[in-house]
This record gives C-alpha cells, sequence and structure tokens, in this order.
C-alpha cells in the first residue's frame, strides 16, 4: 500500500486470537491498537479533533495545537500536528513515564509538566490557560464530541465488520478519555444489543462504581475525573482491576503470546480474563489492547528484567 501521508495508516487494526492465556472453552481476541502509526489507540482521537477542527475553521493554519495528557494523546497529536504543519504543546503530569516525554519532543512538542499533587485535573487547567493566554487551539480531548464520533465512525464498524456471522459476547475495554467506550460502545449495542459492554477501572480509582480516586499505575486509564464525553449508560459490567493485575497481565501477553503491549492493554485483558471465569462456555470475548510497551520502559512494567547477559543454558 502507498499513502500519501502516515495519517492515511491510521486505523483498520488487527484483531488476534489469543493462544494460551484464554481459560477452555472460551475464545479470547484482542484488537491491537498498537499498529497505529504512532503506536496507540490514540491515534484516532488524535486525527480526528484535528481534522474536525480543520473543517469547522477552529484551527488555523499554523496556529499551536496544545492538549493536556498522560501521554499516548500527547504522542499521537505530535505525529499529526508534524505532519500537518501545526506546532504542539503538550501539558503533562510530572509522574507519567520519560519516554512519553523524549517521544512527543522527537516530534517536534513541546512538553510543559505539571505537579503530581494537582493530577490529571491540573494538567487540564494548564493546558486551559495557556490556549486562553496564547490564543491556542484546545484539543479538549475530554470533552471534544469529535473523540467519540471517530470512534463510531471507525472503531466501532471495525469491529462489527470482522464479527461478521461470527460470536460476540463479551467487549472489554478501560476508559481514559471516555472515547473508546462511548463511541465502541454505542455502536455494539445499536448493531448487536446481544454483546454485554464490559468496562474495567483501576481498583484505586474506580469512579464510575462510585468510589474516590486514588493514585493507580495504569497510565492512560482513569483521571481524577469523569470526562464529558463519556456515556456512562453503555456499560454493562464494571470490571476493578489492580496494578499488579495489568502488570502481570502485559508481561504474560509478551511471554506467552508474543503481544508486547502497555499496563493498561494488560488490564483490559486481566478484566476480560475475569469475566471470561464467569462466562458460559463458548463465549467469545474482544479485549482493547490501546498502546506498545515500549511506553512503559521506566516504569514498574520492567521492574526487575534485567538489562545484562543472561546465564548460559
Amino acid at each position: 500500500m502507498i499513502y500519501d501521508s502516515i495519517l492515511g495508516t491510521i486505523g483498520r487494526t488487527p484483531i488476534v486470537k489469543l493462544q494460551r492465556l484464554a481459560p477452555a472453552g472460551i475464545t479470547l481476541y484482542a484488537k491491537c491498537e498498537f499498529f497505529n502509526p504512532a503506536s496507540s489507540v490514540k491515534d484516532r482521537l488524535a486525527i480526528a479533533i484535528i481534522e474536525d477542527a480543520e473543517r469547522t475553521g477552529a484551527l488555523k493554519p499554523g496556529q499551536t495545537v496544545v492538549e493536556a495528557t498522560s501521554g499516548n494523546t500527547g504522542i499521537a497529536l505530535a505525529m499529526v500536528c508534524a505532519a500537518k504543519g501545526y506546532p504542539f504543546v503538550a501539558t503533562m503530569v510530572e509522574t507519567f513515564s520519560v519516554e512519553r516525554r523524549k517521544i512527543m519532543r522527537m516530534l517536534g512538542a513541546k512538553v510543559i509538566l505539571t505537579p503530581a499533587a494537582e493530577r490529571g485535573t491540573g494538567m487540564v487547567r494548564k493546558a486551559e490557560e495557556l490556549a486562553a493566554k496564547n490564543g491556542w487551539f484546545l484539543a479538549n480531548q475530554f470533552r471534544n464530541p469529535a473523540n467519540p464520533a471517530y470512534h463510531r465512525s471507525t472503531t466501532g464498524p471495525e469491529i462489527l465488520s470482522d464479527f461478521v456471522g461470527r460470536r460476540l459476547d463479551y467487549f472489554v475495554t478501560g476508559w481514559g478519555t471516555g472515547g473508546t467506550m462511548t463511541g465502541v460502545g454505542e455502536m455494539l449495542k445499536l448493531a448487536r444489543p446481544e454483546v454485554k459492554i464490559a468496562v474495567a477501572e483501576p481498583e484505586n480509582a474506580s469512579l464510575l462504581a462510585g468510589k474516590p480516586f486514588a493514585p493507580h499505575k495504569i497510565q492512560g486509564w482513569t483521571p481524577d475525573f469523569v470526562p464529558a464525553v463519556l456515556n456512562r449508560t453503555v456499560a454493562d459490567l464494571l470490571l476493578p482491576v489492580s496494578d499488579a493485575e495489568a502488570i502481570a497481565a502485559a508481561r504474560a501477553l509478551a511471554a506467552q503470546e508474543g503481544l508486547f503491549c502497555g499496563i493498561s492493554s494488560g488490564g483490559a485483558i486481566a478484566a476480560a480474563l475475569k469475566v471470561a471465569r464467569e462466562a458460559p462456555q463458548g463465549s467469545v470475548l474482544l479485549a482493547m489492547m490501546t498502546d506498545t510497551g515500549e511506553r512503559y520502559l521506566s516504569t514498574a512494567l520492567f521492574e526487575g528484567i534485567a538489562d545484562g547477559s543472561d546465564i548460559e543454558p
């Protein structure tokens, strides 16, 4: 395939059957969003918001784009802005992995860190302040309706197309901005109402379950607020996932399935395995795998992983 721009390669990500982790009698698939060009599901969000803003005139040629991000949205926006010729500035809580900052800077972005004590709310507030002060375009991923709309028009239909004539009982996803959960969930409920939407949350921050926020290690999942674009009604099941469960699942996916993914993808698979253990025999599950493990080299995902020579067998 030949494309005019890297942006033409966004979407149409593969669905892969897990061979070893699923319980007997259960089929578990993963939609591998790290096949997007900037290696995460947030590539969809980025192209959606920028092209919507271009169509409406909200984003002018050469105008700076600014957004609050845990990393993947910032990387995706940095890629899209680089390809289209817009300067990009990311605001980001200082505790998120350093490699995310470096990738954004490699893509031409500037990164402004906000204090850990201010959590996600602080980085959002900083982005809003910078937009107002400088006349920049605020991507506003947590409120922008273009976010879930793109998943309604791409991710959801991709899944429906891939499962034409095939059984699908559960769709499992986490939530960060709410775009994937909302857009895909709404499409599946419309076209395949028999499919149950299972939504995973950090055990320490199960906001949809009514619990207070506490810090967690599942980067990209669940800021300290519920985004405006998130449609709570699509969730049929809410599943808490601990940091340890998410990390263990991500490591198992790499070592046993050859799927090198991040902690949030591990969290989705950990949640899917919880569903699988209670599901009727023959059930078919699809889980979202949101990004690559290379975003997590400095995090708990790689703690204890040796970097020297192994002992010869």
